[in-house]
């Protein structure tokens, strides 16, 4: 393809699937580029903040294959800047400030009591966040046991390793880092580096 030629349509295809799965690269498009995928992705955060109650800051993007639902008092709030890849799915409420970026896979669940995302906080592929939890009382089968709900919370910068687990009352401090493949069950304190099953702190990033 000739340099400054028009992009062809299966060409323009596989770029939007290639910006979905990857979406820290919207932040390197080119000029000509943006005067396709400027108007794909307002129409694409235009109706999804016209079905759901989502309010969606600027400069953002959204994967097409990303699945949010947000009933009334369950809103999703981005600020400025976010990225969300392609197979995340969100169920408010979730709240969360500027520099937000959800890479492929993954899962947050409100619950009742809601998910709180600090500013410059990135979350590895198929993260799983979870603000609610079953009873477990041998009296009745899971299904029917009551469900709690007591919210989770991440300070500002904070990095998410791949396939981490965050579980429900769990407060991440301020610029802390959770290690992939961790089960965070416990408060994690400001600028600490958690890992395992169950997480525990193995360092703290300001030494690292």
């Amino acid at each position: 393809m000739a340099t400054g030629a028009p992009l062809s349509d299966p060409y323009r295809a596989q770029h939007k699937r290639r910006l979905s799965h990857m979406p820290w690269l919207w932040d390197a498009l080119k000029p000509r580029q943006r005067q396709w995928a400027g108007p794909w992705q307002a129409a694409i955060q235009a109706e999804l903040c016209r079905l759901e109650r989502v309010t969606l800051g600027v400069e953002g993007f959204i994967a097409p294959e990303a699945a949010l639902f947000a009933e009334p008092h369950r809103d999703i709030v981005f600020g400025d800047r976010f990225r969300i890849a392609a197979g995340v799915f969100l169920h408010g409420p979730i709240r969360c400030g500027d520099d937000v970026s959800l890479n492929v896979g993954v899962t947050i669940d409100g619950g009742r009591a809601g998910v709180t995302i600090g500013s410059d906080c990135r979350i590895a592929s198929h993260v799983s966040i979870y603000a609610w939890n079953h009873g477990i009382a041998p009296s009745a089968p899971v299904r029917s046991q009551p469900v709690t709900s007591q919210g989770v919370t991440l300070g500002q910068d904070v990095w998410i390793g791949t396939r981490a687990c965050i579980r429900d009352g769990v407060t991440v401090g301020d610029h802390a880092v959770i290690g992939m493949g961790s089960v965070v069950t416990r408060d994690v304190p400001t600028w600490a580096i958690v890992a395992g099953n169950p997480a525990r702190v193995i360092g703290d990033r300001r030494e690292a």
